[in-house]
C-alpha cells in the first residue's frame, strides 16, 4: 500500500492477477466503500474485540498510548472518529470500537516517526475499508513521505532493498497489544450499556494469594 502526497485520486486499486510486491495506496475514493467482514466475534464473553463492546475515551487513550487531547482533536478533524457512538454534545460519551483503538495506536506510531498527516489519513481510510481481514499479515512501511502495505516478508525485504520503507508497523502485533491492554480495562456493552470490568493481573494474583491463606 502506498499513500502519496502528490494529490493522486481515483480510489484504491485492487491487486491484479499474479501481482505482488509492496502495494500502492492512493489518496481519495470514488464510489461506495467496500468493507470486508471483521473477524471479531459477535458474542461478548469478556473478549475485548467483540463487536458488542465499546470503549470510552479515557479507556481508548490508555490502550492506544495517546492523550485525551489527541483523541479529541482526531475525532473533531475526522482522522479517527468513534464508530460505535459519536459525541452528540455535552453530557454524551464517545464510544470507540476495538478496531478504532487499533487504528488510534497505529496513527500514534506514524506521527511519532514524522509521517505526513495527509498520508496517515489515507492509510486510516484503507484500514477502515479492509476491516480486520488479513490484518495480522499486514506490515505498514514508511519512509516518512510514503506509506506502503506489505503482506509478506519478501515484500518487506524488497522495499528495504529499494531504499524505501525505513519504518515498519506490524499491524497484527499492534492488534494483539491493544487486545491485551483492553482486557485489563473497562468496556461497555453496546446493547445494554452495562459496564464490563477488565481483569487486572495484579488483582487476580491477590485473589490467588488470599485463597492460599
Amino acid at each position: 500500500m502506498r499513500t502519496s502526497g502528490d494529490g493522486t485520486t481515483g480510489g484504491i486499486p485492487a491487486r491484479g492477477p499474479g501481482e505482488s510486491g509492496p502495494y500502492p495506496l492512493h489518496g481519495g475514493t470514488t464510489g461506495p466503500v467496500r468493507r470486508q467482514p471483521e473477524s471479531a466475534v459477535s458474542a461478548v464473553n469478556g473478549d475485548p474485540s467483540s463487536e458488542q463492546i465499546g470503549y470510552r475515551g479515557p479507556t481508548a487513550c490508555a490502550a492506544a498510548g495517546i492523550t485525551y487531547r489527541q483523541l479529541d482533536y482526531w475525532a473533531r478533524t475526522g482522522l479517527v472518529e468513534p464508530s460505535v457512538r459519536p459525541a452528540y454534545g455535552s453530557g454524551t460519551q464517545r464510544l470507540y470500537s476495538f478496531h478504532d483503538v487499533v487504528v488510534l495506536k497505529i496513527v500514534k506510531r506514524f506521527l511519532d516517526t514524522g509521517v505526513a498527516l495527509q498520508n496517515i489519513r489515507t492509510a486510516v481510510q484503507h484500514l477502515r475499508e479492509r476491516g480486520f481481514a488479513d490484518l495480522d499479515r499486514m506490515t505498514l512501511m514508511s519512509d516518512g513521505a510514503t506509506v506502503y502495505e506489505c503482506t509478506s516478508p519478501d515484500e518487506v525485504v524488497r522495499l528495504l532493498q529499494g531504499g524505501q520503507g525505513v519504518f515498519g508497523i506490524a499491524v497484527g502485533v499492534v492488534r494483539r497489544d491493544v487486545e491485551n491492554a483492553l482486557a485489563q480495562l473497562h468496556g461497555e456493552r453496546v446493547d445494554t450499556g452495562e459496564t464490563l470490568v477488565g481483569t487486572n493481573p495484579s488483582d487476580e494474583l491477590a485473589r490467588r494469594r488470599n485463597r492460599a491463606v
